[in-house]
């Protein structure tokens, strides 16, 4: 089960543990990803908090905590190859595993269909 957020984070898993990464649309308007700065492992975190930073040859932005939780890995490949975000947004490119303090808290998030309304939206 896939979510998203109105920030442009997707969420996928099932269980209390989700992998969290940065959408298709979003490594679009950033351009190629040059630099990658990841959270800590163990770092706990509430919705909305600033948890990781995306720099591309445009701009730098933030990714968010798309709810409360605790970071249990990060993917170090994107340190070496911060590309990947780009190459393989939902695959080789997430960000971190969060372990949720609440996983219903999942329900308030988008769904594909929503989200692809939302960006329509934007465009």
């Amino acid at each position: 089960m896939t979510k998203f957020t109105e920030d442009h984070e997707w969420i996928d898993g099932d269980g209390d543990v989700v992998t969290v990464g940065i959408t298709d649309y979003a490594q679009n308007a950033l351009g190629d990803v040059v630099f990658v700065e990841l959270p800590e492992v163990g770092g706990t975190f509430s919705k909305g908090d600033e948890v990781a930073v995306v720099e591309s040859v445009k701009a730098a932005s933030e990714v968010y905590a798309p709810l409360d939780g605790e970071i249990v890995e990060i993917n170090d490949a994107l340190e070496g190859e911060p590309g990947l975000v780009n190459s393989s947004p939902t695959e080789g490119g997430w960000f971190f595993k969060i372990k949720l303090n609440n996983t219903s808290d999942l329900d308030g998030l988008m769904d594909k269909a929503a989200y692809d309304a939302h960006v329509a939206g934007l465009d």
